[in-house]
């Protein structure tokens, strides 16, 4: 029986979804490439950004996950290039390259952030995609009320806690937030110079509603909750410039207001990975302008049946950008695999059911959208809350997720407070490396290609 070898890319919703569905097949062979090892809950970044959870409770270990699933292999490495005239995947890991050829492919590579053109931004306001991120965040978070105790001035105290959100989708709501929480609950009585209550969050957008893909009312309920709990929520309002002390602002008037605040989030616009533009080039497809491919009905790229993009890669009647599009995606494009290789018709078009929509805005307090119904307040709050906890990876994860949620959304406690300068200004450090100062993996000349360190310094041993 011949083997049918399918590449997943990535290991969001959408490659381990997929990869997961395929897992009956004996006749398959799934090797799913990630440029991380780990599968992220992304809905709960901000938590972990603002100390309530800890990284590993929302990023499971990919190779875990999948260890009882027999036809499938996990490899590291960032995807750098796809042939799609030779059906090979090209992956690259500390400078060592990687070709893995594919029969099928299911591409689900996922979204960054975009800063609308202006990627110097994210020197002074990190986005919010990874464990990177949530990290250097909760760095700069933390450490914000540590130089305000430190301040010699008022308006240097001011400064340090002052938090700008720029964003005021699902993202920016919940983390403007906890901040407000973490300022009026967990940090008042902790320091002795300061009063964290008086902490200044402000929530910007360009848009003209809070939370507008949940309609008028929800949008209407959000704010409100928000700006009783201190966030100074500024529509309409454009972001020119950020530096390292504050940012400069575009008002509704046209009038430009500088901010100074020495924390920045930027929680607005997503781009979809690059490798969307490489695959439309090689296949003279086209992409939108977050560089999503415009994939046929059936999710496949025009022209190449054997490829399948799913969730933020894709761009099919007008889709969100939510975890449902790439789970339900991955599923779908899993069953038209399976669909060929048992000689059957495959499904003309994929079709999307919306099982809604949530946000939190504080604790007890949250909005949802599902079908016609529209919730806000303590029940959508327990039901996000039971959503989230249903699509946690692992029995162990749920429980200590639950446990934390206990602590921080019935007491005041965060037990994930701890802020490093490594984890503030180790992104900066990376991008500052020139080619030569990039980690690799070492080789030895005279012995060939070596896997890694261990076993080079096995052969020196040995060869001494």
């Amino acid at each position: 029986m011949s083997t049918h070898r399918v590449v997943v890319i990535g290991s969001g919703f959408g490659g381990l979804f997929g990869t997961q569905a395929l897992r009956r097949r004996k006749d398959v062979e799934i090797t799913l490439i990630a440029s991380t090892t780990h599968h992220l809950f992304q809905p709960l970044l901000y938590q972990v950004a603002t100390g309530i959870l800890s990284e590993g409770e929302i990023a499971p270990s990919t190779r875990e996950v999948l260890a009882r699933q027999r036809n499938a292999t996990v490899l590291l490495g960032t995807v750098t290039g796809v042939d799609l005239e030779a059906r090979t995947v090209t992956s690259q890991v500390l400078g060592r390259e990687r070709v893995t050829p594919y029969d099928s492919l299911l591409v689900a590579a996922g979204a960054g952030q975009s800063w609308f053109g202006n990627d110097e931004f994210a020197r002074h306001a990190p986005g919010m995609k990874s464990i990177d991120d949530a990290l250097e965040l909760r760095g700069r978070i933390f450490g914000a009320f540590e130089i305000a105790e430190l301040a010699r001035t008022p308006a240097e105290q001011e400064r340090a806690l002052t938090f700008v959100v720029v964003g005021a989708g699902p993202t920016g709501v919940e983390m403007a937030g906890q901040i407000a929480e973490l300022a009026n609950r967990t940090l008042r009585n902790d320091f002795r110079r300061i009063d964290p209550t008086k902490a200044r969050i402000i929530l910007l957008d360009a848009v003209d509603q809070v939370l507008p893909a949940f309609g008028d009312r929800l949008g209407e309920a959000a704010r409100a909750r928000l700006n009783r709990m201190g966030v100074d929520v500024r529509l309409g309002t454009t972001v020119t410039d950020v530096d390292a002390t504050g940012i400069t602002v575009t008002e509704p008037d046209g009038s430009s207001t500088r901010v100074e605040a020495l924390t920045k989030v930027w929680a607005a616009g997503v781009q979809a990975s690059p490798l969307g533009r490489q695959i439309a080039e090689q296949s003279g497809v086209e992409v939108d302008r977050a560089g999503r491919i415009k994939v046929l009905p059936d999710l496949t790229v025009p022209g190449h049946p054997e490829i399948y993009v799913v969730g933020d890669m894709m761009s099919l009647d007008d889709l969100p950008g939510v975890a449902q599009v790439a789970i339900q995606g991955a599923r779908f494009a899993a069953r038209q695999i399976t669909r060929r290789l048992d000689g059957k018709e495959t499904e003309p078009r994929f079709e999307y059911f919306d099982k809604g929509s949530m946000a939190t805005i504080s604790r007890f307090s949250a909005v949802a959208s599902i079908g016609r119904l529209r919730f806000s307040g303590f029940f959508a709050w327990v039901l996000w809350l039971a959503i989230h906890l249903v699509y946690i990876i692992g029995f162990k994860h749920r429980v200590t997720t639950l446990l934390h949620w206990a602590v921080s959304f019935l007491g005041r406690g965060r037990a994930q407070r701890v802020a490093t300068q490594q984890q503030v200004f180790g992104r900066r450090a990376m991008d500052s490396l020139t080619a030569d100062q990039a980690p690799s993996i070492p080789s030895d000349p005279a012995d060939g290609e070596v896997t890694g360190v261990a076993e080079l310094e096995d052969r020196r041993r040995t060869s001494a």
